[in-house]
C-alpha cells in the first residue's frame, strides 16, 4: 500500500511509456489510479496496435496495472472525444486549416476531461507518458523538452494552461524511449517491446481522406492555379489539401510545385514553386502562456510551427490572446491549423494556433482576426 498522501491518475493508453509513468510513479509511493480513456470506436478501432485508446489499449492498460497492484478503470469519452476533438478535427479541414488532433486532445480531454475526473475523486496530480519536463518558478509551470530530443512532446502539450500544469506530472521526461522500454522490461510489464502509436487514434488505418468523406460527404472539386492564376488542373476538395504539401497534386512541372493557399471563397487551390512558398509572418492565436507571464511589449525567441519542425528566430508582438511572428528569414511550410510554439531554448514561453501567414512580397497580415476563414 502507498505510503505516500498524493493521489495520481495516470493516463494509461496501453503503451509502453504510460505504463512506465505509471511505475515509476508506484516506485515513488505516491497513490497510484491508473485510467484509460475509451475515445475511439468503429470499423478498424477496436483491436488496432497503432494507435492509443482502443480495447485492446485498455486491456493492455489493465494488465499492467494488475502487474503492478493498482486499480485501473475505463472511462467511455467517445462524446467529450466526438465533440471537443473529432468534431474540431472536421471543422477545421471544411475551413481549410490543417489541425492537430493530438494538441486539442491534451488541451481539452487528458488535461480536460480527465483532469477533472482527477478533481472529482480527490486526486492531487494527474500524470501521463510524455517525453517532457516541467520547471517551477515564480509561481509559474514551465514546460521544458523531454532529454530525448526525438521523443519531445512539448509541441503537442503547449495549449496546456498553468491550472492544468500545476497539477501535472511527467515521470518519463527524463528518460530516453530506449531506457523506458529498457525499465519496461525489467519490470516484464506487458507493454515494453509494443510498437509505437502512429495513428491518428480516431481515423482507420490513417486515412483521412475517407474519414472526412464519410462524415461530410464528397468535397466539390476545383481549380488548380499558379499565383499569377494559370489554370493548372482539377484538386479533388480542399479539404484533402494543407499548406506546404508537395506530393498527390497531379500536376506535371518542370519543377516541384507545392501548395500555397487553399482559397476557399472561390474553391481554388493555388501552388507554386517552393521559391513562392516562404513566409515572412504570421498570426498565433489561443496563446497559452507557459514559462513567462503574458507578455504585453514585443520579444525574440524561436517559434516552432510543426510537431518535428526546427524552431527558427522570431519576434514576436504580442496583441491580447494574439500574436503577429515575424520570422528572421523567410520560413516555409507555415500552415493555418497548425500550433506556432515559443521557445527559449528547451523552455515552452508561450503556444498558440496559428491562424495567417504572409507569403514574402505580400503585405503583412497584422489586422487579421484570429480564426478569421481569410487567409
Amino acid at each position: 500500500m502507498s505510503t505516500n498522501s498524493q493521489r495520481v491518475i495516470v493516463a494509461m493508453s496501453g503503451g509502453v511509456d504510460s505504463s512506465v509513468a505509471a511505475a515509476l510513479l508506484v516506485e515513488q509511493d505516491y497513490d497510484v489510479v491508473a485510467m484509460t480513456m475509451r475515445v475511439a470506436s468503429g470499423e478498424g478501432r477496436e483491436h488496432s496496435d497503432k494507435a492509443c485508446c482502443t480495447l485492446d489499449a485498455a486491456h493492455d492498460a489493465k494488465r499492467v496495472a494488475d502487474k503492478l497492484a493498482i486499480p485501473h478503470y475505463t472511462i467511455n469519452y467517445l462524446e467529450r472525444f466526438e465533440r471537443e476533438v473529432i468534431n474540431d478535427f472536421t471543422s477545421e479541414y471544411l475551413a481549410g486549416r490543417t489541425p492537430n488532433p493530438c494538441s486539442r486532445c491534451n488541451q481539452r480531454v487528458k488535461f480536460g476531461a480527465l483532469y477533472e475526473k482527477a478533481i472529482a475523486i480527490g486526486a492531487d496530480r494527474i500524470a501521463t507518458g510524455h517525453y517532457v519536463r516541467r520547471t517551477d518558478r515564480d509561481g509559474r509551470v514551465a514546460l521544458r523538452r523531454g532529454v530525448d530530443a526525438h521523443k519531445d512532446q512539448s509541441y503537442t502539450l503547449a495549449g496546456l494552461a498553468q491550472d492544468q500544469l500545476r497539477r501535472a506530472l511527467f515521470p518519463v521526461g527524463e528518460l530516453t524511449k530506449a531506457e523506458t522500454r529498457e525499465y519496461a522490461q525489467r519490470l516484464e510489464l506487458a507493454t515494453w517491446d509494443k510498437p509505437e502509436s502512429q495513428e491518428i487514434c480516431f481515423v482507420p488505418n490513417d486515412n483521412y481522406r475517407d474519414f472526412l468523406s464519410g462524415r461530410v460527404g464528397s468535397p466539390k472539386k476545383g481549380p488548380i492555379v499558379s499565383a499569377s492564376g494559370e489554370v493548372l488542373g482539377e484538386h479533388h476538395g480542399l479539404m484533402f489539401y494543407t499548406v506546404g504539401q508537395r506530393r498527390g497534386l497531379g500536376i506535371a512541372a518542370p519543377e516541384p510545385l507545392y501548395v500555397l493557399r487553399l482559397d476557399m471563397a472561390n474553391n481554388s487551390l493555388i501552388v507554386g514553386p517552393r521559391a513562392e512558398s516562404y513566409c515572412a509572418n504570421m498570426i498565433v492565436g489561443e496563446l497559452s502562456w507557459s514559462g513567462i507571464d503574458e507578455q504585453m511589449e514585443p520579444f525574440e525567441c524561436r517559434v516552432q510551427i510543426r510537431a518535428h519542425h526546427a524552431p527558427v528566430p522570431c519576434t514576436v508582438t504580442p496583441n491580447g490572446e494574439s500574436a503577429y511572428v515575424e520570422f528572421h528569414n523567410p520560413v516555409d511550410g507555415v500552415s493555418p491549423g497548425q500550433w506556432g510554439v515559443f521557445y527559449d531554448g528547451d523552455e515552452v514561453l508561450a503556444g498558440g494556433i496559428i491562424d495567417a501567414y504572409t507569403l514574402v512580397g505580400e503585405l503583412p497580415c497584422t489586422d487579421h482576426a484570429p480564426h478569421s476563414s481569410t487567409q
